[in-house]
């Protein structure tokens, strides 16, 4: 009993000795503040791969589109003319990537996920249909672009955030896409740009 105790102890004095910023948290679905925190495999906490941030934006896009720049592994969403909120975004690897302008035709929480045709011909060993929930790789929220087969989504995997790796979808972390997903309206344009 004492040593439970004191290692409790130990724990809380090492959490409050830490920084706000360096304490690990729930992750909260509904919390669109502050920055979120992953372990690593290690089990020590680490920051969100690329923390969100407002930036000057070019102007030429209307308030409430949404602009992501592939090259740059970057997703704006335009608050104010000349103004964005710059997000981190895993895209398409070699051979996936696209560009084009779409607009935002559903949005879901915790979806579920069908795999394409084509994804499951690569990938024979992926499940036909996996239900919304922290396992799905859709994560927490998932914008859906037009007709086609992409979508803006959370990811189970948020290492990949900042590189290209998904099959065209534009990938973010379970936060950030929530705190994205209560911004953006059905009917918001979409760029792609390389």
């Amino acid at each position: 009993m004492r040593t439970t105790v004191l290692a409790l102890a130990g724990l809380a004095a090492f959490a409050l000795a830490q920084p706000a910023s360096a304490q690990v948290r729930n992750w909260d679905p509904m919390n669109s503040g502050g920055d979120m925190q992953y372990l690593g495999d290690d089990g020590r906490a680490e920051q969100a791969p690329i923390p969100r941030q407002l930036v000057e934006f070019s102007s030429q896009y209307a308030t409430g589109t949404i602009v992501i720049s592939t090259s740059e592994r970057r997703l704006y969403f335009v608050t104010a003319p000349g103004e964005a909120i710059e997000y981190g975004v895993g895209v398409g690897r070699p051979g996936f990537s696209w560009s084009g302008i779409q607009k935002v035709s559903a949005k879901r929480e915790w979806p579920g996920w069908t795999p394409p045709a084509a994804m499951l011909k690569r990938r024979p060993d992926l499940p036909r249909y996996m239900s919304g929930g922290v396992d799905n790789p859709l994560g927490a929220r998932a914008m859906y672009l037009g007709s086609s087969e992409y979508r803006i989504h959370g990811s189970n995997e948020p290492d990949t955030i900042g590189q290209a790796v998904s099959s065209g979808c534009i990938r973010m972390t379970n936060e950030d896409v929530t705190d994205l997903y209560e911004r953006v309206k059905v009917g918001a344009r979409v760029v792609v740009l390389n």
